[in-house]
């Protein structure tokens, strides 16, 4: 089998699951000491990943905030931050947009076959386009960025990447933030959509930790499997819709 990063998947939801509301206004899922928890995670990481329909709706920077840990990430050798991953079955990216316009760092787009072709043409600039098949490769991505030197990669969302990674296995922890209220919109984002999850009653996550962070909660997960976490796995998987979020 291939080989492939250490996957960890971090989201903010409400206490029903939604990642957003729909009144077009970012929602504060969060807190200033829970991001810093989130900032400290990605320095640890070797690259960032969020769907495309986040780089359009959210417009994120995908930075490591903190001088101290780009200070340190750069005395261990590495950039200030790490590289920034997008997926995309449609290519439609603005290349001025803060995730390629933002740090001295590496931008990856991974675009599915049949808009491979554009998205060089509108990004190679700014970005390296990747032709990750059609329908997109999961595994080949993972591959790839696993030669490219990431051992650990972060994926931030949205809910479309979240249930592709979910659903394909293709997770070895899982940072689940909970905020101290409903949504209860049906027209919202949830945190992952419809799908064939490995992780059902007969298979659940592993609770590795709580942690209350002021008002909000951290569960953290791990598979039940003992060697799930340093494993190196996949899996053929299709990008679904690219309703997004990420921690920015």
């Amino acid at each position: 089998m291939a080989e492939r990063p250490y996957i960890l998947l971090s989201v903010a939801t409400s206490i029903d699951g939604y990642i957003d509301d729909a009144s077009g206004e970012p929602l504060a899922l969060s807190n200033a000491a829970d991001f810093d928890r989130v900032d400290e995670v990605r320095a640890g990481c070797d690259a960032i990943l969020v769907g495309a329909g986040t780089v359009r709706a959210d417009d994120p920077r995908l930075l490591v905030r903190s001088a101290a840990r780009r200070a340190e990430r750069v005395r261990r050798g590495l950039g200030e931050t790490p590289l920034k991953v997008t997926l995309t079955g449609g290519g439609d990216l603005d290349p001025n947009a803060r995730f390629f316009a933002l740090g001295d760092v590496e931008k990856i787009v991974y675009a599915a076959a049949s808009c491979v072709d554009g998205a060089r043409k509108s990004l190679s600039d700014v970005a390296t386009v990747v032709d990750a098949g059609d329908p997109l490769d999961l595994p080949g991505v993972l591959a790839d960025l696993s030669a490219r030197g990431v051992r650990r990669l972060m994926v931030e969302g949205g809910g479309g990447v979240h249930t592709l990674f979910l659903t394909s296995g293709l997770v070895d922890e899982l940072h689940l933030v909970v905020a101290p209220f409903f949504v209860g919109d049906p027209s919202a984002p949830r945190f992952v959509g419809a799908g064939p999850f490995p992780y059902g009653p007969a298979n659940p996550l592993r609770l590795a930790e709580t942690r209350q962070i002021g008002d909000v909660v951290l569960l953290r997960y791990l598979p039940q499997a003992p060697d799930a976490v340093s494993r190196a796995s996949g899996g053929l998987s299709r990008v679904p819709g690219e309703s997004e979020e990420s921690h920015d």
